[in-house]
């Protein structure tokens, strides 16, 4: 009798310790499952802030770019030098990580464009830490600039990353301008495609959509150089809040999943213990049949 109830004492031992190490696992993902779901709002009402951002900032670069075919239509000679410069690609990635394949699509994208002969000479300047922990090696890449990690910082970074390419061009002997590649991802209704286009290239051929050119109230070509570089920066502000709002739509799914795998080994790990908890009751009750049959008179 001694002996079955030391085995019994034992054994209700080993199942509360079971027990205690599945509830100590299970506080853990609780835990984690709520800073999973923090960083999962977090990135939803940076979305929706976007989505105004970007309202307002694509008028202003359609009206941009409607006075500028105006202008280009009459004054082709101003934009002849445009397509012949040298190629420099500025890739926006992420400053931060839990954001699927955002960064891995880019890189690739990067990869396969400029293997190509056209681009032998082209540089890469890198907006974002995580995609420039990935090309930090690249033997195109000139230098790798902080991004930014919500809507607001978005302006600090632009001047940043103009400063830096106005001292890039700086360095280049004169009439060597650079020809910029923005490559960024943007929203699309299929969760996001990489857009690859360069701002200050013009079209072999404008559209005439007036009679007459443009009153101007400054030399066409000094205009021409303000245009460049109001569109530019303008257009900057677009790409970067385009990127954003997909990084942002990515980390909310992928911060999605995570919750979802989250609860599904909660729920396992829930129906284990419940399995300990009852072979603890048995044990219990197995543990005062004994009690009580020992207390029996004989």
């Amino acid at each position: 009798m001694d002996r079955g109830r030391q085995d019994l004492d034992g054994l209700g031992v080993c199942l509360m310790t079971a027990r205690r190490v599945i509830e100590t696992h299970l506080h853990a993902l609780g835990e984690i499952k709520a800073i999973l779901r923090a960083m999962k709002n977090l990135a939803l009402m940076e979305t929706q802030k976007l989505t105004r951002f970007l309202t307002t900032q694509r008028r202003v670069v359609d009206s941009i770019e409607t006075a500028a075919e105006d202008f280009w239509a009459f004054h082709p000679e101003l934009a002849q030098h445009l397509n012949a410069r040298t190629p420099l690609w500025v890739v926006i990635g992420s400053e931060r990580g839990f954001c699927g394949d955002f960064n891995e699509r880019l890189e690739a994208t990067v990869e396969r464009h400029l293997s190509r002969d056209s681009l032998s000479d082209a540089s890469l300047v890198v907006v974002g830490q995580k995609l420039g922990a990935r090309l930090a090696t690249h033997r195109r890449t000139v230098v790798s600039v902080a991004g930014p990690t919500v809507a607001e910082e978005v302006p600090s970074v632009l001047i940043t990353l103009m400063d830096l390419l106005r001292e890039l061009q700086t360095g280049r002997a004169r009439g060597t301008e650079f020809a910029l590649t923005i490559v960024h991802h943007r929203p699309s209704t299929e969760g996001g495609t990489i857009r690859i286009h360069e701002p200050m290239k013009r079209p072999s051929q404008g559209r005439v959509r007036f009679g007459y050119p443009p009153l101007l109230n400054l030399d066409p070509s000094a205009f021409a150089t303000h245009l460049l570089d109001e569109h530019l920066f303008t257009l900057l502000h677009e790409v970067f809040y385009s990127s954003l709002m997909v990084e942002n739509q990515r980390r909310f799914e992928h911060m999605d999943q995570a919750i979802r795998r989250l609860d599904r080994d909660m729920g396992e790990l829930l129906l284990k213990r419940n399995i300990w908890r009852q072979e603890e009751i048995t044990e219990e009750i197995e543990v005062i049949m004994l009690s009580a049959e020992a207390l029996r008179p004989r």
